[in-house]
């Protein structure tokens, strides 16, 4: 790969932290984090994207995508949503075995900051999980003058939280309303997302005036935690991370040895 080459990794860091705290914190509901990187270039894009959720999120998923970084070259990331699990804060029944919300925050706030130091300049899709707090805010007519904003709250000033991300006529969302192979056809343009822990894939759809692809980046969750209890029967989690080359053309899973 040539230094001109442009690329991105996109990664998902479902449920990095080892707790519940960060599976939803207020990125993404499996995925605490999902992670994604581009490098820049003159003539290429390459595209890490990951989903990792802390505190929940798997030992040596950190070191995955730091080896996927490097390995393409990257230069931008990208978190795909649920950085925080925010289990405590849940709208699901929460165990009543787990931590309370400051331990929980205390806990995600200082694992991110090992992501935080890994790559210190991301953009960070905005996920269901992460939305948790906001939205009880909401529920009980706080206004939002009065919520710090997510980056002050994680500790991760040079952080960029939105809600949906475009480079290169690819678009990176967290994924609530569907999956990834539904959300290209339906906005007819290449798509990247996280939110389904159990689904890595990239499928490409081929009509007679265009081609989109859809791809799901997996998650990096430790589903033992007992903030994924409630799915301790399911299926297990795809541990994984995405890769975008050729200006947002080859996407490719990337998915963890386990």
């Amino acid at each position: 790969m040539s230094d001109s080459s442009v690329r991105a990794l996109i990664h998902c860091l479902a449920e990095i932290t080892s707790a519940a705290l960060f599976k939803h914190m207020m990125l993404q509901h499996c995925d605490f984090f999902v992670f994604f990187f581009i490098v820049t270039a003159t003539t290429e894009f390459y595209t890490l994207s990951l989903h990792d959720a802390l505190p929940i999120c798997l030992d040596g998923y950190l070191d995955f995508c730091i080896d996927q970084y490097y390995n393409y070259n990257c230069t931008e990331v990208v978190f795909i949503g649920d950085v925080i699990d925010n289990h405590y804060s849940s709208y699901h029944e929460a165990s009543a075995d787990g931590m309370g919300g400051l331990d929980e925050l205390e806990l995600a706030i200082k694992k991110i900051g090992r992501w935080r130091d890994a790559f210190p300049m991301a953009t960070v899709i905005i996920g269901n999980h992460d939305r948790i707090i906001m939205r009880k805010a909401q529920t009980s007519s706080i206004p939002s003058k009065w919520i710090k904003s997510f980056k002050e709250v994680l500790e991760t000033p040079n952080w960029n939280f939105v809600e949906r991300y475009e480079l290169d006529g690819v678009q990176y969302i967290h994924g609530e309303g569907g999956t990834a192979r539904t959300k290209c056809r339906a906005d007819m343009m290449n798509t990247v997302q996280g939110h389904l822990h159990t689904q890595c894939y990239t499928e490409h759809y081929v009509g007679k005036k265009f081609r989109v692809y859809g791809t799901q980046v997996g998650c990096g969750i430790n589903h033992k935690s007992y903030a994924m209890a409630y799915a301790k029967y399911g299926k297990r989690p795809a541990v994984g991370c995405a890769v975008v080359l050729n200006n947002g053309q080859t996407p490719l899973n990337l998915l963890m040895p386990l």
